[in-house]
């Protein structure tokens, strides 16, 4: 396999010409180019960072094999990749001069790619975070349901929602700031993407979001709850409310991520009905 088997682009419509039927083929596995890249067309191709994203396709035989995209300052994302094709795709950023924080991929291949970027660049990779893909089987409303009502966030929530997502990302590790924390809450309220769960008083005490519909697949994401808020079901009611409506509307399939250090996180979303799909790896460089 030659590295000029990856196709590179920043045209985010030619790589969906290219690469869009390969991404939709499986929906589930390839949940995150396909939310990325749909909210790039809705908000711009500015929605994650300032420095253009890279996209791109393995075609080998004429047909696609993989594909992969990058928003800088966020990591690399790849779908599921052999050995050799994750070493032909290093030698084909590391030539085009590119310097990458990091790798998110099924657990395979986000190690073969990491071991090939570090044989060929000298950066040094470190695994930060193993995750599991979960697919909502049956729903079951987690007991006992805590007192109060969800409630899809508005434009008045908008300080609120930005602040959360800002305090989510920080706990998990994640580069957002405060710029792109109001831009996700500018857009999930615009697509009532995001929903509070509050007490009889109407005070918000959970989050749930969910990405927009997108080859039949939804993804519940962010799920967070403040620290001093936690261990009271809030998080879990939150969580089955955006499932019910997500299935209610239609979704042929829908989607989490959980961190696997977090058994708590990992055993209410199987309570709930989510069902294991695949593993996930993130790996950071430096040097």
């Amino acid at each position: 396999m030659r590295p000029d088997d990856w196709h590179l682009t920043h045209d985010l419509d030619a790589f969906l010409h290219r690469a869009g039927d390969f991404l939709a083929s499986r929906p589930a596995l390839h949940t995150v180019p396909l939310t990325v890249t749909d909210a790039l067309r809705r908000r711009g191709l500015d929605a994650y960072g300032e420095e253009a994203p890279v996209f791109g396709a393995l075609e080998t035989g004429g047909e696609i094999r993989a594909a992969f995209l990058w928003t800088p300052p966020y990591k690399l994302y790849l779908t599921p990749l052999d050995p050799e094709q994750a070493d032909a795709l290093a030698a084909r950023l590391a030539s085009a001069g590119h310097r990458l924080p990091g790798v998110t991929g099924q657990t395979d291949t986000a190690a073969a790619f990491a071991e090939a970027w570090q044989r060929r660049t000298g950066a040094v990779s470190r695994l930060r975070e193993r995750q599991r893909l979960y697919r909502l089987g049956e729903l079951t409303i987690p007991e006992p349901v805590p007192d109060g009502a969800a409630r899809i966030a508005t434009a008045a929530d908008r300080a609120r929602l930005a602040r959360w997502h800002d305090e989510f990302a920080k706990e998990v590790g994640d580069s957002a700031n405060r710029r792109s924390s109001e831009a996700w809450a500018d857009a999930r309220i615009a697509h009532g993407g995001a929903t509070f769960w509050e007490t009889p008083d109407g005070t918000p005490v959970a989050l749930a979001g969910v990405t927009p519909e997108v080859a039949g697949q939804i993804r519940v994401a962010p799920v967070y709850t403040p620290a001093e808020l936690r261990g009271r079901g809030y998080a879990g009611a939150a969580t089955a409310e955006v499932s019910r409506a997500a299935l209610a509307s239609g979704a042929a399939e829908v989607l989490l991520f959980t961190d696997l250090a977090n058994p708590t996180s990992n055993g209410l979303y199987q309570r709930i009905g989510y069902r294991a799909v695949a593993d996930f790896a993130v790996y950071e460089f430096a040097g």
